[in-house]
């Protein structure tokens, strides 16, 4: 069944490819100097269970169609739904009659030629898993009944999930550009509650994979989920304070994730960054790197190209704590009077590098402090890298974990916290395009929410 779903999904890619060059040669046809047209399809299905009973069974079938034209530095897109071949002949006329009216951009164009990805290389990221909803749905209340029977202070949930996606991005430009390539998403969560007397807490726990054999076995998302949850009852408030805070690895990425939105191309040239020309700049500690790679089998965050058919490869981001360049789409390179660095659509498998505690020994280094399992609200301002977020964990003391807390607020500046990072540990979360280990903080601002 597997080869039969692989086999659908090439066919697809070839399919969409022949779209494609009829976009553009449509594009040629209506006088544009240049043009780019990009289709996805993806199809899926998504269970979800509360309780016991099965709640939802979802099939989704997405595809659309995207064309950028230009006219000399003019420029007009268009999309749509409907991939047949009328409906692709009238989306390029109504992006040839935009560009018409859209005022002239000297950064406007596709990206030039010798950007392009000459060399597909393929990253084994389709695994078509072939689960029927009935199996899903098993699966799903499996994971739920783990959770569940962890403590008998588990007493609410809500509910499971199982999740399996495939799809293929085609893309073509006419510099000759033409290619595609297909890949799966698989994944399995579950998130309950534990009450004792008054209080309530929620946690939950989730698996993803490329490769759906690679995903946890549902009985261990949900004891992990159930876990999470009976660990927070109790927690208390803290008073105001400044103390180190421990950030563990999967929120931990979000410290990257403000980062890499700092670095952005758009950020930058708009001026609306607080590492505002920063490249060459001493930004984190001296020991600390982050590396971008693209091209990790199976990687959730892998692409042989970006979204203009731009070459991916590997990158030093950050090197002795310095920052050694910005993440660029064409557009904004120009913008910038730079190189595009293959990041049009984002970044792609970024690494924190770790050094050599684990967990515990993290926990041993802060001592005294806030170790940080959730975040809540957006507090965080991308010009200025004022950061404030409301947080729950627990109290670290003596290099212990002593109480859990709840209802904190955390803050400082991005800028400080870049600069004052301690350590970074070796319990990496592999689950999502930035992978690190937890991040320790030297000092920030903690107080009752």
């Amino acid at each position: 069944m597997a080869n039969d779903s692989s086999t659908a999904v090439a066919a697809d890619g070839a399919d969409l490819l022949a779209l494609v060059e009829l976009a553009l040669g449509e594009a040629k046809t209506l006088g544009a100097s240049q043009a780019e047209a990009a289709i996805s399809m993806d199809v899926g299905l998504s269970v979800s269970v509360r309780l016991g009973e099965v709640e939802t069974i979802e099939y989704q079938r997405d595809r659309g169609m995207a064309v950028t034209v230009y006219f000399g530095t003019r420029k007009g897109s268009a999309s749509t739904a409907d991939l047949s071949a009328a409906a692709l002949r009238e989306t390029v006329a109504k992006a040839c009659s935009i560009a018409r009216f859209t005022a002239e951009d000297p950064c406007a164009g596709i990206a030039d030629p010798d950007t392009l990805a000459t060399d597909i290389p393929d990253l084994d990221l389709a695994h078509p898993w072939d689960v029927t909803p009935e199996r899903a749905c098993d699966m799903a209340l499996e994971c739920e009944a783990a959770a569940m029977a962890v403590d008998k202070r588990i007493t609410n949930s809500e509910g499971a999930g199982v999740s399996t996606h495939r799809g293929v991005r085609a893309y073509g430009n006419s510099h000759g550009f033409l290619a595609a390539y297909p890949g799966t998403v698989h994944s399995l969560s579950c998130a309950v509650l534990g009450a004792e007397g008054e209080e309530m807490e929620r946690d939950y726990w989730y698996s993803t994979a490329r490769d759906w054999r690679e995903l946890e076995d549902a009985k261990s998302v949900g004891r992990t989920a159930g876990e999470r949850a009976v660990r927070r009852l109790g927690a208390r408030q803290l008073g105001t304070m400044k103390v180190p805070v421990l950030y563990t690895p999967d929120v931990a990425r979000g410290l990257v994730s403000h980062f890499i939105g700092a670095i952005r191309g758009g950020s930058q040239y708009r001026r609306a960054s607080f590492l505002l020309d920063a490249a060459g700049q001493q930004v984190f500690p001296e020991w600390f790197a982050l590396s971008e790679r693209p091209h990790i089998a199976r990687a959730l965050a892998s692409a042989p190209f970006d979204h203009e058919g731009v070459a991916t490869g590997d990158r030093e981001l950050v090197s002795g704590g310095v920052l050694l360049g910005y993440v660029l789409s064409t557009y904004s390179a120009r913008k910038l009077g730079l190189r595009t660095t293959g990041n049009a659509g984002g970044t792609h498998n970024l690494f924190v590098h770790c050094r050599e505690r684990d967990f515990d020994a993290m926990l041993a280094l802060m001592g005294r402090g806030l170790l940080v399992t959730e975040l809540m609200g957006q507090g965080v301002n991308g010009v200025t890298g004022d950061y404030s977020r409301g947080a729950a964990g627990f109290w670290v003391e003596d290099g212990r974990i002593a109480y859990p807390v709840h209802e904190v607020t955390i803050a400082g500046n991005l800028r400080d916290m870049y600069r004052g990072i301690v350590d970074v540990g070796t319990d990496i979360d592999a689950r999502g395009g930035i992978r690190t280990g937890s991040i320790l903080v030297e000092q920030m601002t903690v107080a009752g929410a």
